[in-house]
C-alpha cells in the first residue's frame, strides 16, 4: 500500500569520510563467493553462502563462553530515518558494508565502527513499498558493492570510495515496482528479482553483467511472457492461458521479492514467487503458474529447469517466495541432493534440488485449517470452507463471506531467513501462530494502484505468544524443540559449530540457544526491536557476531490485532557488533 509518511527525499550524496585510513581491499573472486560458507575471517554473500545455510564454521564462541559475549560498538544509521532494519551486513578486510532502510548503504571499519563512507540514494516521491522502506542487503564481487533501492533501481559502487560506478532501472516504480532484496552474485552476473506483488506487476529473475550492468537475461515467471536473452527474444514462460483464464495473466504477480540462493553442483539458481494478482482468487480460476512456486533456473541462459508450485491458485496471499536452502539429507540410507523451505502456507517442504521432485511436507505451524494436508504429488487437499467468498455470489456484490484462516497473510515464516545447520542437521525456522478473518471484494487493474480485491484483520491463535523458534528434523518433518515469543519474531537466524543459534526479538533482544536443546543460553538489549539476520566472522583471533537494529517492517504496518504486541517499541537505526575476547575464549 502507499506509505505516504515514507516519501522523504533521501540527500543523494556519497560520502566519503577523508580523515580515517581505509584498510587495503582485495578484490572478491568467484571462489570467494563460492567458499563463503567455509571461511571464517569474511563474509561475503548474503546467507553466508551462496546456498544461503547461514551456518558458520566458526566454534571459538559456544554455550559455555558465550556469558562473556559483550558490545564492541554500535554504528549509528543517523538522521530520522530510524525504522525497519532488515539488513544482513557482509565483511571483508576490515571493512563492514551494511545497507539501511530508506535504500542507504554504509562501509564502517569492521574493529572500531568507524564510518569510512555513506550512500544515500535520492528517492523520488511517489515511491511504492508495500511494506516499509527495507532493504535487506548487499552483494560483493571484485571492486564492487551492490544493491537496489526502493525506486526499483540496481546500484554498483566502488568499495573504497561508495562512488556510483553504474546505476540502471530495474523497472517502473510508478507502475509499483520496487526493490528490497539482496542480489546475488552467479558466474560474473548478478541476479536479481523484482518487488511489488501488490500491485499487479510481473515477477521476473533477471542477470546482469556484474561490471557493466547491461541485462544478459530475463525471464517472466507468469506464464505467457517472453524471456529475453542477449538483447533478444528467447522463450515464452509456459503457454498463453494454460492456467489463466482470458488476460488474467498480464497482471498476474509472482513477484520475486526475495532474491535466490544457487547451488554450485547443479548450476541452478533458485527463486521463490510471490502471490498472484489479485488477491480475490475468484477472479482468475486455475492453478495460476508460476506465483505461489519454487522455480530453478539455468544462471547461464535464464531458462527454468523446473517448478513447483506451493499454493496453487493461491487465494490467501500465501506467496511462494520463502527461501530455497540446498542441503544433502540423509534418508533410507542414502544421501539426497535436497532443498529445504518453509513456506508461507505453514508447510515445511523438502524437494529434490535436482529436478523438483517433491520429497515431503509437514506442518510446522499449528491449527492450519485452509488445506486438509498435501497429497503425495506435493499439491495440497483443499478445503474450500475456508477459502474467502466470491464478492459475485454475495447479496449486495460487494464483499465475499469471510473466513477465518490459519495461518494469517503473513504467513507460517515471512522473509526472515531459516538457517540449517549441517552438524545438527536440523533447520532453525523463526515461525509465527497466527490466522486473519478474510474476505474478497471486486476490484480491476488499475497501474500504480494496490490490486488486492480483498480485505483482512490478523488474530493471535494462543494467548502466550506469537512468535515460534523451531528447530526442525527435515528428514521426518518433526519439530525437535521450540522457543515460544510473546511477539512475533521477524529476525533472521544464524547457527554455528560451536553449537550456537542467534535471532533477535521485536522486545529488542538479540538471543542466542544452545543449537540441540534449545535452552536460551545468552541475550543482549539493543533498545529497539530487532527485524534483521544476525552474522559472525573472525578477526584478530576473536569471534565476532553482528546485527542491525531498528524495528520495523510489515507487523505494525499490516499487522491488525496483533501489532499490539509491539506497541511502545521504539523505533531504531544502528548496527551493533559483539565480540568474545581472547582472554574468555581461551577458558
Amino acid at each position: 500500500m502507499r506509505i505516504r509518511d515514507q516519501f522523504l527525499t533521501a540527500v543523494g550524496v556519497t560520502a566519503l569520510c577523508v580523515n580515517l585510513t581505509l584498510p587495503a581491499l582485495a578484490e572478491v573472486t568467484e571462489q570467494d563467493i563460492l567458499n563463503d560458507a567455509k571461511t571464517t575471517g569474511d563474509v561475503v554473500t548474503y546467507g553466508l553462502g551462496p546456498q544461503a545455510q547461514r551456518f558458520s564454521p566458526l566454534k571459538t564462541l559456544n554455550r559455555d563462553n558465550i556469558k562473556g559475549l559483550v558490545p564492541a560498538y554500535s554504528f549509528s544509521f543517523g538522521g530520522e530515518k530510524q525504522r525497519g532494519q532488515e539488513s544482513q551486513a557482509l565483511v571483508k578486510d576490515g571493512v563492514l558494508y551494511v545497507t539501511g532502510s530508506y535504500s542507504r548503504m554504509y562501509a564502517i571499519d569492521s574493529r572500531t565502527g568507524d564510518k569510512l563512507w555513506e550512500y544515500n540514494a535520492r528517492l523520488p516521491e511517489g515511491i511504492l513499498p508495500c511494506c516499509d522502506v527495507v532493504n535487506r542487503g548487499a552483494a560483493l564481487y571484485k571492486d564492487k558493492v551492490y544493491f537496489g533501492t526502493l525506486d526499483a533501481k540496481l546500484v554498483a559502487l566502488d568499495q573504497k570510495t561508495g562512488k556510483v560506478v553504474w546505476r540502471k532501472d530495474i523497472d517502473d516504480f510508478k507502475a509499483g515496482y520496487s526493490y528490497t532484496a539482496a542480489p546475488i552474485i552467479v558466474k560474473g552476473k548478478i541476479i536479481t528479482g523484482v518487488s511489488g506483488g501488490e500491485f499487479g506487476v510481473i515477477g521476473r529473475v533477471e542477470a546482469r553483467d556484474a561490471e557493466t550492468g547491461e541485462v544478459v537475461w530475463k525471464r517472466p515467471v507468469i506464464e505467457g511472457h517472453m524471456g529475453e536473452l542477449n538483447g533478444k527474444p528467447s522463450t515464452m514462460t509456459g503457454q498463453v492461458n494454460e492456467t489463466w483464464p482470458g488476460d488474467t495473466w498480464k497482471f498476474g504477480g509472482g513477484a520475486t521479492w526475495l532474491g535466490g540462493t544457487y547451488d554450485p553442483e547443479s548450476n541452478l539458481v533458485y527463486f521463490g514467487t510471490g502471490n498472484p494478482g489479485p488477491w480475490n482468487s475468484a477472479l482468475r480460476p486455475g492453478d495460476n503458474k508460476w506465483t505461489a512456486s519454487r522455480l530453478a533456473i539455468n544462471p547461464d541462459n535464464g531458462e527454468i529447469v523446473w517448478g513447483f508450485q506451493t499454493t496453487p491458485h493461491d487465494g490467501w496471499d500465501f506467496d511462494g517466495v520463502n527461501e530455497f536452502v540446498p542441503f544433502d539429507m540423509q534418508k533410507d540410507g542414502k544421501t539426497v541432493k535436497a532443498g529445504g523451505t518453509a513456506d508461507r502456507n505453514g508447510f515445511f517442504y523438502v524437494l529434490d534440488r535436482t529436478n523438483g521432485k517433491f520429497i515431503s511436507a509437514t506442518p510446522f505451524v499449528n491449527k492450519i485449517n485452509w488445506a486438509k494436508g498435501i497429497d503425495e504429488k506435493g499439491r495440497p487437499i483443499y478445503d474450500d470452507a475456508f477459502r474467502p467468498g466470491d464478492p459475485a455470489k454475495s447479496e449486495d456484490g460487494k464483499k465475499g463471506k469471510s473466513v477465518f484462516a490459519v495461518p494469517s497473510f503473513l504467513g507460517g515464516k515471512n522473509w526472515m531467513p531459516v538457517a540449517y545447520s549441517p552438524d545438527t542437521k536440523l533447520f532453525y525456522v523463526p515461525s509465527n501462530e497466527w490466522g486473519m478473518d478474510i474476505w474478497n471484494e471486486p476490484v480491476s487493474y488499475k497501474k500504480g494502484a494496490a490490486y488486492l480485491g480483498a480485505g483482512f484483520t490478523i488474530k493471535p491463535v494462543f494467548e502466550d505468544h506469537i512468535g515460534s523458534l523451531k528447530a526442525i528434523d527435515p528428514a521426518s518433518g518433526k519439530t525437535v524443540w521450540e522457543y515460544k515469543n510473546k511477539a512475533p519474531l521477524w529476525a533472521g537466524v544464524l547457527t554455528t559449530a560451536g553449537n550456537l543459534v542467534f535471532t533477535g526479538t521485536p522486545e529488542g533482544f538479540l538471543k542466542a540457544f544452545d543449537a540441540k536443546t534449545g535452552e536460551e543460553v545468552w541475550k543482549f538489549q539493543v533498545g529497539t526491536g530487532v527485524v534483521a539476520s544476525p552474522i559472525t566472522w573472525e578477526q584478530d583471533g576473536e569471534q565476532w557476531v553482528g546485527v542491525a537494529a531498528g524495528w520495523g517492517g510489515a507487523v505494525p504496518l499490516w499487522g491488525g490485532e496483533v501489532a499490539k504486541s509491539t506497541a511502545g517499541i521504539n523505533q531504531g537505526g544502528s548496527f551493533w557488533a559483539f565480540k568474545l575476547p581472547k582472554t574468555v575464549a581461551t577458558r
